[in-house]
């Protein structure tokens, strides 16, 4: 078996996964409200900027960062909201794990996927 026969099966196999199931029954909870589902966008997309700056070197937008500390606190308020982004993250390190394990094998340090 060729390594993308094996990628298209763990692919398969991540979508069976407690991790992923979760994490799509709550996004589409949560995305059922069109105001939270725009709140959660901006939201992402805030944090997704704010991301991308510091990568850069750059020091966050004050308020941007503001902006997004604020949204997190209206998100909190609901509990699909929160649910989501729980899931999310939860998803989110399987995938950061298994990126590990592949960077591993061959040779790349990926710690700071998994924060190790």
């Amino acid at each position: 078996m060729n390594v993308y026969d094996l990628a298209h099966q763990l692919a398969a196999e991540m979508k069976k996964s407690p991790e992923y199931l979760d994490y799509m029954q709550a996004k589409e909870k949560a995305m059922e409200n069109e105001t939270q589902k725009a709140l959660l966008d901006e939201y992402k997309r805030l944090q997704f900027q704010l991301q991308v700056s510091m990568a850069g070197g750059a020091s966050p937008d004050p308020k941007e960062l503001e902006r997004l500390q604020k949204l997190a606190g209206v998100l909190q308020m609901s509990q699909e909201a929160t649910a989501y982004m729980l899931a999310e993250f939860r998803y989110q390190r399987m995938l950061a794990e298994i990126y590990k394990i592949l960077g591993e094998a061959g040779g790349v340090d990926m710690d700071l996927l998994t924060g190790q």
